[in-house]
């Protein structure tokens, strides 16, 4: 058994020992992709086969801590629980909930050479600096022009997906955070790739809008423990309250939005579309590019969308929530880098989007923490993964439908310090589609626990 280009060569098989397996005719040999390693060993084993196996080549590992940390009861608990699956599955424990640290305890638990995997380049420097401090050791890095593999790694997901063929050998435990994005099509691929027969993903919220979480049982193994916002709130994590805050568009504004609303809405209804459709938007989309009444529907779909986005009431009470959490820490949500951007002039805040540099967004972040800033917004980029122990206040101006980035932001304020209480303010402009956007995203546990309604 060979490992080539993310798929493993099985020369020397029966045909029936080979049931399920692929024949390649090229290279005269049976083929199966490498994720499916550890079940190949097992069937073998069972079935009395003896076999050569160089396919693998990573190494066990001394790991030693540099600090003795006790876990958790729930830390402890999921380890246990992912150990009882043979070292495969997921973890679902919501953020600031200590998620890294259940990675740490699986990495002593298996003694093998690691990959982690993470969704964005903040993210990794995250898990590098995290890793190299508790194990004190040299860690590789895939991506953000690094390529330095050693046998604890951190990598992007993108990184993982281009380089995995070459590495997918090379590692006995992959680590795959924030795991709802590995059901990609691309991402998939990767996990794939890889033979490490231990699997552990992390996440707060795995179920996806697609519906595709349910390829994590194949790429990662089963939910194997799953504790909830509202099951940790006030022990684990800092106690919360939610309140929606609804505001009337002005009369000017209203029209404006009503007029734009329906030449969007009238076009759909010409063209036959039905919005509520799984790819409703898409088609509209296309066929808004092919006519000058296209192109003027999706100019009055993206006015809408901005006026409700964005209207000066919603601005008017930011201002208010910002002079009266002045002694907190707060962080403003946007849907858009236009309303952020708004927002970041018009309150003399600093702002962080997909294009602010790594230095500058760490500087950012630091100042927060320090109090040189009292609030900084973004547009979705600090939506997950980024560790804000300070942040108390979060204010979501505009946001989309989803329910995952709605309790993302939530769990970005929730980190535990001191006696702190967290809150939440959701912006809505009453009677537009951003109403039924609100109930959307909101239903999720975290949300139906300790909803508020303020006027």
């Amino acid at each position: 058994m060979r490992f080539a280009l993310g798929t493993l060569e099985v020369r020397g098989l029966s045909p029936e020992q080979a049931e399920g397996l692929s024949w390649d005719d090229r290279a005269l040999c049976h083929r199966v992709s490498a994720h499916e390693y550890a079940p190949l060993l097992r069937r073998l084993h069972k079935a009395g086969i003896p076999f050569d196996d160089q396919a693998r080549s990573y190494d066990s590992l001394a790991l030693v801590p540099r600090e003795q940390r006790q876990p958790r009861p729930f830390q402890t608990e999921s380890i246990a629980a992912w150990t009882g699956q043979k070292s495969r599955g997921v973890v679902v424990l919501p953020t600031g909930a200590g998620k890294s640290h259940v990675a740490l305890l699986a990495m002593l638990e298996k003694g093998r050479s690691t990959l982690v995997i993470a969704p964005t380049l903040d993210l990794v420097r995250q898990w590098h600096e995290t890793l190299t401090r508790f194990f004190a050791i040299e860690v590789g890095i895939l991506g953000g022009g690094e390529h330095e593999v050693r046998p604890v790694t951190v990598s992007t997901y993108d990184s993982a997906h281009l380089h995995m063929e070459r590495y997918g050998n090379r590692f006995g435990l992959v680590v795959f955070d924030e795991c709802h994005h590995l059901p990609g099509d691309t991402y998939s691929e990767a996990a794939r790739m890889c033979i490490a027969p231990f699997r552990l993903g992390l996440t707060a919220t795995p179920e996806r809008s697609d519906g595709r979480e349910s390829l994590l049982d194949e790429l990662v193994g089963p939910v194997v423990y799953r504790k909830n916002i509202t099951d940790m709130a006030g022990t684990y994590l800092a106690e919360y309250e939610t309140r929606r805050i609804v505001v009337e568009l002005s009369p000017e504004e209203r029209e404006e939005y009503e007029q734009a609303r329906d030449l969007y809405l009238n076009f759909v209804r010409s063209q036959g579309i039905a919005l509520s459709s799984p790819r409703g938007f898409q088609e509209f989309v296309g066929r808004s590019t092919r006519t000058e009444a296209g192109r003027r529907a999706y100019a009055g779909y993206r006015r809408q969308r901005s006026l409700a986005f964005a209207p000066a009431a919603k601005l008017e009470k930011l201002e208010e929530l910002l002079t009266r959490h002045a002694a907190d820490r707060s962080i403003i949500f946007t849907e858009d880098n236009r309303t952020a951007y708004e927002i970041s002039r018009r309150f003399l805040v600093p702002i962080i989007t997909h294009q602010t540099k790594v230095k500058e967004r760490t500087d950012i972040l630091s100042g927060l923490a320090e109090g040189r800033y009292q609030a900084i917004v973004t547009s979705k980029v600090l939506n997950e993964g980024v560790d804000v122990p300070s942040a108390s206040v979060a204010i979501v101006v505009s946001g989309n439908s989803s329910v995952l980035e709605h309790v993302q932001r939530l769990g970005r304020i929730l980190r535990q310090v001191g006696d702190k209480r967290a809150t939440l303010y959701e912006l809505v402009s009453g009677n537009t589609s951003e109403a039924k956007t609100s109930d959307r995203r909101r239903e999720h546990a975290a949300y139906r626990a300790r909803r508020r309604r303020s006027p």
